[in-house]
């Protein structure tokens, strides 16, 4: 027997808001049933889990214990100009001269995660 992770769920105060931000980040979905003001919401993902918002009365207190980590289809750099403009912030720069490296960022809510290089960026660097 083996278990599937069917979704990654994330505890938020605006379950469509924060939806909607990670709609745009991912290029997917909102679940067809989602609107504002709904307690959850749900990013349909193509491929592997779907994201899951649940709205909690707590405020995020702390790390996150577990985050996300993007790839972008294309260079990092432009990618983190766009998921800053979208909302995001920059929480750590962790980008090395060599081009290796990744950036922490947080969204709207102050959930981190990171943008890793390119698939691109990685051969262009690696060669």
């Amino acid at each position: 027997m083996i278990s599937v992770v069917q979704n990654v769920a994330i505890d938020c105060a605006d379950a469509y808001g924060l939806a909607r931000f990670w709609s745009e980040v991912t290029g997917c979905p909102l679940h067809p049933q989602d609107a504002p003001g709904a307690p959850e919401a749900q990013v349909r993902q193509t491929e592997g889990p779907a994201l899951y918002f649940n709205q909690v009365p707590e405020a995020k207190a702390g790390k996150n214990r577990l985050h996300l980590c993007l790839r972008p289809d294309t260079s990092r750099e432009p990618e983190v100009e766009r998921l800053l403009a979208l909302g995001a912030t920059l929480v750590s720069d962790l980008r090395n001269p060599d081009g290796s490296g990744w950036v922490v960022l947080a969204d709207p809510e102050g959930n981190e995660f990171c943008v890793l290089r390119s698939a691109s960026d990685r051969a262009a660097t690696d060669a």
